[in-house]
């Protein structure tokens, strides 16, 4: 595996993280337990494996379980019960500082009385390596992260995104087999955040460096990753691709937590080949089953996007008649608030080149979507969860 060291120096090779399917598990959890007294469970029997060169982020909402994740891993946290395992070896009695991971935390965590040479110094000087060596891998970390000549300045004298570049580097200097990220973009102004997420993506290709990322941010998630795990209360609810999180999720958690999604909930019905399910005073929505069942309480999601205003290149598997209560203009696209039925409210995001030319308040439309664009999951508890 490329190191930080001989490759900054240098033309840097292609590499592609994305080709993981011989490569081994560089992290393994089997079977995770993590109990804070008696009555807090924050991470239940997670079994989740990061290949070598991935990008993987651990999603979800406070409290999910995705942060006490990441310190287990770290070191910072124990076991209560099941074994992580780093290059096939068990790490449960392994410090922190001996298990080669890079880590870089929201706060920058840099050290405000040290320059950035300094910073970048500690924990080479914590490894034994000698003056010279020094100078090297914190020169070379600098170019890595687009800072060179820095090595002078105090932390204070530095922006917000320079900071955060200066805590990547900290964590890469030292060469790593593994770097661990917790919500490091979440105090950076939303431009400042997606150019970060250019840069760590860029360091990630360039390195083929192996990166478990936590995150709230869907958006960030999506854009950003190989694999995505969708933790919710403790667990995993989904783990793929970023376009299958999307585009198929396993549950209704995942549909409304990942993006924007209508959610209309009904009884489910038996039809050959797919799925009906019967709102009150909607009517019958075709949608794909993915865990419904005949006779029981379920719900359709369908995403903003996947829905038109008076389609015309139709048939449409569902056609719903509605009002439109509000319009809302983002720029590159339009959202349109439209009830329907009995008081039921429907976001559509309609983008610029195909928005209707005029399109206010108390218009009658109708909204038109295809019934593989919609999901069907069965509703268990009053939380909406689906599984």
């Amino acid at each position: 595996m490329q190191t930080v060291a001989n490759i900054v120096g240098r033309s840097a090779p292609k590499a592609n993280p994305l080709d993981n399917g011989l490569r081994p598990p560089l992290v393994s959890f089997i079977g995770v337990h993590k109990n804070f007294g008696a009555r807090i469970q924050a991470v239940r029997d997670l079994s989740l494996e990061v290949r070598e060169g991935e990008f993987v982020t651990l999603l979800g909402p406070s409290g999910s379980g995705k942060t006490t994740s990441l310190m287990l891993l770290a070191g910072f946290e124990s076991c209560t019960s099941g074994d992580i395992l780093i290059g096939g070896k068990s790490i449960r009695n392994v410090p922190p500082h001996r298990r080669g991971i890079g880590v870089v935390f929201q706060n920058y965590a840099l050290f405000p009385h040290m320059t950035v040479g300094e910073n970048l110094a500690f924990p080479l000087l914590a490894r034994r390596y000698g003056k010279r060596e020094i100078k090297e891998k914190v020169t070379r970390a600098l170019e890595l992260v687009r800072l060179p000549g820095f090595e002078g300045r105090k932390p204070h004298q530095l922006s917000g995104g320079q900071q955060q570049r200066i805590a990547l580097a900290r964590a890469l200097v030292f060469e790593p087999s593994l770097v661990l990220m917790d919500e490091p973009l979440g105090a950076l102004d939303k431009q400042l955040r997606e150019q970060m997420q250019i840069e760590l993506k860029r360091i990630h290709r360039s390195l083929g460096l192996t990166v478990v990322y936590v995150t709230h941010d869907q958006s960030e998630a999506l854009t950003m990753s190989d694999q995505v795990a969708v933790f919710s209360e403790g667990r995993v609810e989904q783990l793929g691709a970023p376009r299958e999180i999307y585009e198929r999720p396993a549950s209704l958690f995942v549909a409304s937590f990942v993006g924007e999604n209508n959610i209309l909930k009904g009884t489910a019905l038996a039809t050959a080949g797919g799925c009906v399910i019967r709102v009150d005073t909607l009517g019958a929505i075709k949608a794909e089953p993915v865990d419904a069942a005949a006779g029981a309480p379920a719900a359709a999601a369908i995403r903003p996007e996947a829905i038109t205003i008076n389609g015309t290149a139709g048939p449409h598997d569902n056609v719903v008649a509605g009002t439109v209560r509000d319009v809302i203009y983002h720029g590159d696209h339009t959202r349109a608030l439209v009830t329907v039925g009995a008081a039921i409210e429907m976001m559509v995001k309609i983008p610029k080149s195909t928005a209707p030319a005029i399109l206010e308040p108390g218009a009658s439309v109708q909204l038109c979507w295809s019934a593989r664009d919609c999901r069907a999951f069965t509703l268990r508890g009053e939380d909406g969860r689906s599984a």
